[in-house]
C-alpha cells in the first residue's frame, strides 16, 4: 500500500514511504489524512460474504482430545460450567430468584391498577395486562398498559401477543418494581374549559 500525506485544507503535502521512519517525523497536524492506497489487488467488498471465506473447523472429539485448549484449561482449574459447585450455587440462585418472582406475580391481578417504580426512572401509572412467563426472557414478567405512551410496544413482543394496548403504550416490567392499588388515571387538567 501507499501512504499520501494531506494538509486540513486536502493539499497533497507528500509520500510517506519510509518504511522505518516514524508518523512524528512527518509534518503531520491535527486535522490532517493520511489517504491509503491499496495495492494488494482485492476488490471492494470481496470478503463481505462471509460464507466465501475458508474457515478452519475442528471436530468436537479432536478438540476434547487437545491439552492446549480453552476447554481442556477450564477443565484441570474448574473454571466456569466446570465448577460444579459454582454451578450448583448459580442454579440454586437462580431457583430461589425464579421463586421470589413467582410469588411477587401471584400477588398482581390482571385487570388491576397500578404503579411502575423503577429506581432511576420516573413513576408510570397504568393497567396490569398480563402475568406469567413469557418466551422472549426467563422468569415471570408483568405486561402493564401504561396512561401514557411511556412504554416500548404494543402488548406483543417478537412476535408474540400476549396482551393489546396501543403502539407505544405496552411495557413488561418484572414484578418486584409493580405496586398494586387504587391509582386512578391522571387527567392532567385536560378535560378543563378555559
Amino acid at each position: 500500500m501507499d501512504l499520501q500525506l494531506f494538509s486540513t485544507d486536502n493539499t497533497f503535502i507528500q509520500n510517506l514511504d519510509q518504511d522505518d521512519a516514524l508518523l512524528g517525523s512527518y509534518p503531520v497536524d491535527d486535522g490532517c489524512r493520511i489517504h491509503v492506497i491499496d495495492k494488494s489487488g482485492t476488490k471492494v467488498g470481496e470478503y463481505e460474504d462471509l460464507s466465501r471465506v475458508e474457515k478452519y473447523e475442528i471436530s468436537h472429539e479432536a478438540y476434547e482430545k487437545r491439552s492446549d485448549s480453552v476447554r481442556s484449561f477450564l477443565k484441570k482449574n474448574k473454571l466456569g460450567k466446570f465448577n460444579e459447585e459454582e454451578a450448583a450455587q448459580k442454579a440454586a440462585e437462580q431457583q430461589r430468584k425464579l421463586e421470589e418472582e413467582r410469588l411477587a406475580a401471584e400477588a398482581i391481578t390482571p385487570g388491576s391498577r397500578c404503579e411502575v417504580r423503577v429506581a432511576g426512572q420516573p413513576t408510570k401509572r397504568g393497567a396490569v395486562m398480563y402475568v406469567g412467563l413469557t418466551d422472549f426472557k426467563p422468569g415471570f414478567w408483568v405486561g402493564v398498559q401504561y396512561d401514557e405512551p411511556l412504554g416500548k410496544h404494543d402488548g406483543s413482543v417478537e412476535g408474540k401477543r400476549y396482551f393489546k394496548c396501543s403502539p407505544k403504550y405496552g411495557a413488561f416490567v418484572k414484578p418486584q418494581f409493580v405496586v398494586v392499588g387504587d391509582f386512578p388515571e391522571d387527567d392532567y387538567g385536560l378535560d378543563d374549559e378555559m
